[in-house]
């Protein structure tokens, strides 16, 4: 993924999280709940473009965040 797009998708991550009231903590632990393998640290890395989205990551993460994927990967 290009550098540009790996930040806007973080950042629509970070803003759809922080729109429900939910830190990074909680995001992590959710996701572990659901069987993902990621650190609060990890999804810090995510919310700012610096560490790589796998495919599970991202389905879990839209239904964490009750978010679509246009939300979630939308460039604008």
């Amino acid at each position: 993924m290009n550098q540009l797009i790996e930040k806007r998708v973080g950042s629509n991550i970070r803003n759809l999280r922080e729109n429900i009231g939910m830190t990074q903590e909680q995001l992590a632990a959710k996701l572990q709940i659901m069987g993902c393998d990621i650190t609060r640290s990890a999804v810090a890395k995510i919310e700012v473009g610096q560490r790589h989205l796998y495919p599970d990551e991202i389905i879990l993460i839209r239904n964490i965040l009750n978010a679509s994927y246009e939300q979630i990967f939308s460039l604008e």
